[in-house]
């Protein structure tokens, strides 16, 4: 498909997401072990084999611009390219202002490439979608403008875009972050609603028309959802695509999408990927999730006298040393080295991280390079753990990158388990 040009938009800030976002952009959010946030955007076009990809980027962008580098480099004599482009104020003095004017900032690449039709989609969200299909029915209905839109409870109306469709699946209303009262239900079933899920393809020439438009209206806020569609569907030519209409061979569920826009989503959809019958599968051969990959041993169990490892329902990244510990119901991701005695329960490990013997961690999120000393308990007693650390609304305690927890106050246990040491496996 020659004519498909994509432009994924990688800027988000995260707020939601803090202390994971305190340094790094919110598709740079690492999720299940291996991954980055946007790895999941990308796949969803490289599986596609629709590879003429910008990558628009702005607030703390570096960790995302190694990522894409080392996970994602194509060849250019095929004419196939992820690209990242930092935001560079190239039309006025002014950063992105909403998705649109981050689009509109880099239309010439648009005009450079001159392509039949436009992908326009996020990067924060876990799901997959076999694009070309939304492609095919982006052309068979001729349209101007295909938005993608999911099924979503009526009481989440107020994150989403709603969308109201005729029999023909033409949209015919649409309303920006509308109250639960004010969300129009789909017909036949009043608890749910229609929802982007901000994803489009747009044909190039609405495109840019669209975009120019915008960009001199001064009371527009420059944003797809806010000011672009509501002007564009009442045309005739804005149509509907539903992610549950998508297929892809060996998916356990049919239109999986799943935000995680908050700490505590973002806990749950790990949680998710630990269920007995889990709604995303990390292991579809006919669905290979590309990512960056370092050069790591694989990881490594040892007993320790009489303490023996016991892990279950639990994944394990590459370059781990586990010396006698129990694990259970946990993500831990590259070069999670953890001591004698140690119990970890419902937590997510980032990556890099060091536990001390007989420390007990119970649902934490700890992010890349902390170390715990020995002994440390975290996520047992909340109250103590938010005079230290970020807690979110159900409990999940969240470490930030970087943290020493517990040293002060551990100095002589520290001699008899210094996690510098082999038998910590520090590998």
């Amino acid at each position: 498909m020659a004519g498909i040009l994509t432009m994924i938009l990688a800027g988000g800030e995260g707020s939601r997401l803090y202390p994971l976002t305190q340094t790094r952009t919110k598709p740079a959010v690492p999720f299940g072990g291996n991954y980055r946030l946007v790895d999941f955007a990308l796949n969803n076009f490289v599986n596609a084999e629709l590879m003429k990809i910008y990558v628009l980027t702005q607030f703390k962008s570096q960790s995302l611009s190694v990522h894409l580098r080392k996970a994602w480099r194509l060849s250019s004599v095929a004419k196939q390219f992820i690209e990242a482009i930092p935001a560079q104020q190239r039309v006025d003095k002014n950063w992105y202002s909403g998705t649109a004017d981050a689009i509109y900032q880099n239309a010439r690449f648009i005009e450079n490439h001159a392509p039949d039709h436009v992908c326009i989609f996020g990067s924060d969200h876990i799901y997959k979608m076999d694009v070309q299909q939304m492609v095919e029915h982006h052309k068979t209905q001729q349209a101007s403008l295909t938005v993608a839109a999911i099924r979503v409870v009526k009481e989440q109306a107020y994150n989403f875009g709603i969308i109201e469709v005729d029999d023909q699946g033409r949209m015919i209303g649409f309303v920006e972050k509308p109250s639960i009262a004010e969300a129009k239900t789909i017909p036949g079933d009043d608890k749910h609603v229609l929802a982007s899920m901000g994803n489009y393809i747009f044909k190039s020439d609405v495109l840019l028309k669209e975009l120019y438009d915008d960009s001199a209206d001064r009371n527009s806020s420059h944003d797809f959802g806010k000011d672009i569609i509501p002007k564009l569907y009442p045309k005739g030519k804005v149509f509907v695509y539903r992610l549950s209409d998508n297929y892809i061979k060996g998916e356990p569920v049919t239109a999986y999408w799943r935000d995680v826009g908050n700490l505590d989503s973002y806990w749950e959809a790990h949680m998710q990927l630990l269920a007995d019958e889990a709604p995303f599968s990390l292991y579809n051969k006919n669905w290979p999730l590309h990512t960056y990959h370092p050069p790591l041993p694989p990881a490594t169990f040892r007993d320790q006298g009489d303490s023996v490892n016991d892990i279950s329902n639990s994944m394990i990244g590459a370059g781990s040393y586990v010396n006698g510990a129990q694990i259970s119901n946990s993500i831990l991701g590259f070069r999670s080295h953890i001591c004698t005695g140690a119990v970890i329960n419902e937590c997510i490990f980032l990556g890099n991280v060091k536990i001390g013997c007989n420390a007990r961690l119970n649902k934490v999120i700890v992010d890349k390079n902390v170390e715990i000393a020995p002994g440390t308990v975290i996520g047992e007693d909340l109250e103590e753990d938010r005079q230290k650390f970020t807690v979110s609304d159900s409990g999940v305690v969240v470490i930030a990158k970087g943290c020493k927890v517990g040293f002060e106050s551990n100095l002589n246990d520290t001699a008899n388990c210094s996690l510098q040491q082999h038998d910590c496996g520090d590998k």
